[in-house]
């Protein structure tokens, strides 16, 4: 089982890069995240492998960090999303937004990757949604900490519908009000949480 390669850059294509390891040429299906972080050819680099093994072909598929290579685990559990349509959402959605679109239940924000319509949105969510918590440093990472402003009802949830009705997106919104309520505590009512996400919006 191959989990990680580390070696040189041979080659960088649309839809992955072939790593050279002591004379043997890896090639490394990723996300255009992963891509985009890559060195040019010629230089080291170490991608972490998720290595799937079937009747009728053997697929590498690379990473730059832990967190992009765990929800690609994790998506790849939903019904209906293989591989290839698991590299599409994280070519869309990085992974700290991915984290922010599954607690908000932001659909659109996950139709914008190619083969993502409004059903398979919706089951992605419904998958996903209780296992996020095991998320810890894609949550960290993203500022968010339990309960989760939907969760919590109330006022974070008043502040996180009007500021998705003053134009932002829903995990936008969710985001910054998760951060303010955080910053303010959970006796802050909506109006504090509206005008603290709005700063946070604003940075």
């Amino acid at each position: 089982m191959i989990a990680k390669l580390a070696g040189i850059v041979d080659h960088v294509g649309p839809e992955g890069a072939v790593i050279d390891v002591g004379g043997v040429g890896y090639l490394a299906l990723c996300s255009t995240r992963t891509i985009g972080r890559l060195p040019a050819a010629g230089s080291t680099a170490a991608l972490l492998i998720e290595m799937h093994v079937r009747e009728d072909h053997i697929h590498l598929y690379g990473f730059i960090d832990d967190a992009e290579r765990d929800w690609f685990r994790r998506l790849t559990t939903v019904p209906g999303v293989g591989s290839r349509l698991a590299l599409a959402i994280l070519s869309a959605v990085p992974p700290e937004q991915l984290l922010l679109a599954i607690l908000a239940e932001d659909k659109a924000m996950l139709m914008r990757a190619d083969g993502v319509g409004t059903r398979l949105a919706t089951r992605i969510i419904s998958e996903l949604h209780g296992k996020v918590g095991e998320v810890g440093a894609a949550a960290a990472s993203a500022a968010v900490v339990a309960p989760a402003p939907d969760a919590a009802g109330g006022a974070a949830a008043d502040a996180v519908s009007a500021l998705v009705n003053l134009g932002y997106r829903r995990s936008e919104a969710f985001g910054a009000v998760a951060t303010a309520a955080r910053r303010l505590g959970s006796e802050a009512d909506a109006g504090a949480l509206i005008r603290a996400g709005l700063q946070e919006l604003a940075r």
